[in-house]
């Protein structure tokens, strides 16, 4: 049962912010709701105030230049999945988004709400940091972007000030040979284990080493260590045994439902080849 809060509607980022200031701790930004008004809802959480910031049109709108996708704080899952720039700039974003949850939460809930919530069985956070992903705030010191990687510090928590706002989230967009996948296994309404891959293969090896991490498994998103594959055989199947091993030693996997952790991270190294052999298929 949901307690007593108060909604506050703002119309610009400066209101939203000052009410931030006002409030602090005592208020939450809502958009989506969908982790939010749930963790209410079973008591885990309580937020007397809560922002709504749907009405900051500027907020919603997604764009891209030659070498950015931006997506802005209230875009949801639902926007980002159907949205013509995110599919030709970035199409493995585009079939992730169009994965997570259902379509009732993807018409809600927003990819900044995503990341501000820090929940750990999700989706998108180990995309984005394979993409080198930003996290764009504004709060009353004024504006700063942090790295994907560094904004989800642990289980439920992030670097998100008690006064600050994301206004949007800013993805590089990798070079024309480079590929992107995101391979994920799912029993339960969560994924159990989310693997992020981006990298080039030529000749059917990668150039440099390929990027990997993995999410869903742990308290938070975890890079792996991948350097010494750098230009290994993609298609080898000892170079992604290897890498599968490194994913599995880079990871902490927390035993629920979905799992025990023996289970896990056997899941972590089958993900972690699959997403890598992703790579070398979209490379023919």
């Amino acid at each position: 049962m949901l307690r007593r809060f108060d909604v506050h509607r703002v119309t610009s980022v400066a209101e939203a912010v000052a009410l931030r200031q006002r409030f602090g701790e005592d208020a939450a930004i809502y958009a989506g709701g969908t982790e939010l008004l749930l963790a209410m809802k079973m008591g885990v959480a309580r937020w007397p105030h809560l922002i709504d910031v749907k009405p900051i049109g500027s907020l919603a709108q997604i764009s891209a230049s030659t070498d950015t996708l931006r997506i802005g704080a209230t875009a949801t899952h639902w926007d980002i999945e159907r949205n013509p720039l995110v599919a030709e700039a970035l199409p493995a974003l585009a079939q992730l988004e169009a994965n997570v949850a259902n379509v009732r939460v993807r018409a809600a809930g927003t990819l900044a709400g995503n990341l501000a919530f820090g929940e750990p069985h999700a989706d998108p956070p180990s995309m984005l940091i394979a993409l080198g992903a930003r996290v764009l705030l504004e709060g009353r010191a004024g504006s700063r972007s942090v790295a994907v990687a560094e904004f989800i510090t642990g289980m439920y928590e992030t670097a998100l000030a008690a006064d600050e706002v994301i206004v949007a989230i800013e993805i590089p967009l990798p070079g024309k040979n480079v590929r992107a996948a995101y391979v994920k296994f799912q029993i339960l309404e969560r994924p159990s284990v989310g693997v992020a891959a981006l990298g080039t293969v030529r000749d059917g090896r990668f150039v440099g080493a390929p990027t990997v991490v993995v999410g869903a498994v742990d308290e938070m998103a975890r890079p792996v260590p991948t350097a010494q594959f750098a230009g290994a055989d993609a298609r080898d199947a000892g170079t992604l045994e290897a890498i599968a091993d490194a994913a599995r030693a880079a990871v902490e996997p927390i035993a629920d439902l979905a799992g025990s952790v023996e289970f896990k991270r056997h899941l972590v190294g089958v993900i972690t080849q699959r997403a890598c052999a992703a790579l070398a298929a979209e490379a023919l």
